[in-house]
């Protein structure tokens, strides 16, 4: 299959292709490392059915955070399909653990991503998260899109698979109700949108870099949410960050009910390991409401 890719690989980027080594980490694509003369690229490569489709909207939302001009990202070169084995090309970027000035600094340009504002919640086109789909219709206000976008969809999966009961399940009055008393005024941001440990780099000279995006124009505190969920970012990387954007009043409520959208999509997508985390949000907020 990757010999197949080598010579169209070579002729897009009309440079001969001298060695691929095999990279370890995708869990959903296989990864290679492309090495030409002059320079060092990345390649994914995917062969299931809306694997081109992925691609293209992961270009996509590299390409709107590279717009910003406020953080880095790999530069995609293009996105193809070849004998129904997607793939997509982009910088390979050398990369190093992360020092505490690397933390502090990628906090300072994830805030000035996050201060680019926009007018509406959504984005151009629906995308993934994982291999699921998100969707992203726009509205106006920022508690319909969470609950109709986000959270009502993924509730609905777990419920048709069995991995949810009715009676956990609120309904969109009352999250929205409940939603709405802890969300201050904000002003709408783009969002990396899958931003855990996995999902960015430092390079070595200490640039940081943003991978594998989920983007969508949001509350900027989603993003914090899923960075708290697994780990893997200094303290400060927030001290950093919140001296630039304030931490909310209802920080601790937003982090819960941020979460809950990635806990309900790691439900769905590996199954009853999660349920437990799932179901204490859930029975925190939205227990007393029924």
């Amino acid at each position: 299959m990757l010999k197949d890719l080598i010579p169209v690989i070579s002729q897009k980027i009309a440079e001969e292709i001298v060695s691929t080594k095999p990279l370890s980490g995708g869990s959903i694509s296989s990864a290679y490392l492309i090495n030409t003369d002059k320079s060092k690229y990345f390649l994914k490569v995917n062969s299931a059915a809306n694997a081109l489709k992925m691609f293209h909207e992961e270009q996509k939302g590299l390409n709107a955070i590279e717009a910003t001009k406020t953080i880095a990202v790999p530069h995609v070169y293009f996105a193809d399909i070849l004998d129904q084995n997607a793939f997509i090309l982009m910088d390979f970027i050398e990369s190093k653990r992360p020092s505490p000035s690397d933390y502090s600094r990628l906090g300072i340009e994830l805030a000035k991503l996050h201060m680019a504002v926009f007018n509406e919640f959504g984005f151009t086109s629906d995308n993934f998260i994982g291999s699921l789909p998100q969707r992203n219709k726009k509205h106006d206000r920022w508690s319909d899109f969470y609950w109709n976008e986000r959270i009502y969809p993924q509730l609905q999966l777990a419920l048709n698979e069995g991995l949810l009961s009715v009676d956990e399940v609120p309904t969109q009055d009352q999250f929205i109700s409940l939603f709405n008393s802890f969300i201050d005024e904000f002003k709408p941001s783009l969002l990396h949108g899958d931003l855990w440990g996995g999902n960015y780099l430092i390079s070595e000279d200490g640039t940081p870099f943003l991978i594998d995006p989920a983007v969508y124009i949001g509350h900027n505190m989603v993003d914090i949410a899923m960075s708290q969920l697994f780990g893997s970012f200094g303290p400060e990387f927030y001290d950093s960050y919140h001296k630039i954007i304030e931490r909310p009043k209802q920080y601790n409520e937003q982090i819960d009910l941020y979460q809950l959208y990635f806990l309900l999509v790691h439900l769905n997508l590996f199954g009853k390991g999660y349920y437990s985390s799932v179901s204490t949000i859930l029975s925190r907020y939205f227990q007393n409401s029924k």
